[in-house]
């Protein structure tokens, strides 16, 4: 029944976004974007940080977070060297038939996984969307007693492997020359790290029952915009092409990186909500900042906006599967 009620919750907000975008062209995306980077989510944190349990172990969240970056990075790389290497092969066998082809390596047509194309599936495969879309599914299955450990997963891990990491990656494999202060800046002036602060400092002060009230509605009605965001984005989204490439990197992103950190909090005697709750932010689909990256570096856009939209459906059929796993028994 739990499951059920999610998903006609996402289902059902993420629909209304997207159909209202396509009937409504005044609505703008990137302006309800904006008012929840700026004003919705912050307010958002402030209300859930007050009903959030920020005791026990909280410091393993961004811990995990890093785990799961780094080891979706690791193995999304293995699997770019292992394609190229397979590649040139390809390439040498046709060269010792026809004898035509080039003999320097550097100058055999790589061309399955060109360096924009390595970025966009690294970045695909590392971060994902822990804030529009984790929030939302980790409230509704663990509860805002557990959104710290949600909150410090995305802040801490998911923000900052983004714009830190992620831009460091970004750099290297893109052939733009875009303002890379600014992104590398965006995490100092991301709301959501000064909300995080104000909000554990305003959880000691004591409000009328009115106002804690007023204030969790306001919270769960960000949830909600949320989710209709990112129905309105799906519906700009047009580019289905590297199905198979995307398909991989959400194999690596989505299934096998919560899987196998899943089993080592097991294994390690950390269970219950706080794990589920980790294994749920790991599960995410590609975060939207990977399209943002990718378009300022001029890396493999067609590729970001796949990974971006099959993986935001593929969720409705992972859930099941970390509730199954992991859930609270």
């Amino acid at each position: 029944m739990q499951l059920l009620i999610l998903y006609a919750q996402l289902i059902g907000l993420v629909s209304l976004g997207f159909f209202a975008s396509s009937r409504i062209p005044q609505l703008s995306p990137h302006t309800l974007g904006q008012f929840l980077f700026w004003i919705g989510v912050p307010i958002s944190i402030v209300a859930f940080l007050r009903q959030a349990d920020l005791s026990g172990a909280i410091w393993i969240a961004p811990i995990c977070a890093w785990i799961a970056i780094l080891l979706g990075a690791g193995l999304a790389w293995g699997w770019i060297k292992l394609k190229v290497k397979s590649q040139k092969l390809k390439v040498k066998k046709q060269e010792q038939r026809s004898r035509e082809a080039t003999i320097n390596n550097q100058q055999l047509p790589i061309t399955h996984y060109p360096l924009p194309t390595q970025g966009s599936f690294l970045l695909a495969a590392m971060v994902g969307n822990t804030g529009y879309i984790g929030f939302p599914v980790a409230l509704a299955v663990v509860g805002t007693q557990y959104f710290g450990w949600t909150l410090f997963y995305d802040l801490l891990g998911s923000t900052l492997g983004s714009y830190g990491l992620g831009v460091v990656l970004a750099a290297r494999f893109g052939k733009g020359v875009s303002d890379r202060t600014s992104l590398i800046q965006a995490i100092l002036i991301n709301p959501a790290l000064w909300s995080m602060g104000f909000g554990l400092l305003f959880r000691q002060v004591a409000l009328p029952a009115v106002a804690e009230s007023v204030l969790s509605s306001l919270g769960w009605s960000v949830v909600a915009l949320s989710l209709v965001l990112i129905g309105m984005r799906l519906q700009h989204l047009k580019s289905w092409h590297n199905l198979p490439k995307a398909a991989v990197s959400l194999t690596i992103k989505m299934l096998i990186v919560p899987l196998v950190v899943g089993s080592v909090l097991t294994l390690c005697g950390f269970t219950g909500a706080p794990q589920l709750a980790i294994v749920l932010q790991m599960a995410m689909p590609p975060a939207f900042a990977t399209l943002v990256i990718a378009e300022a570096y001029d890396l493999d856009r067609d590729l970001a906006v796949t990974a971006l939209a099959l993986g935001s459906a593929s969720l409705l059929l992972t859930l099941p599967l970390w509730l199954w796993l992991f859930g609270v028994r």
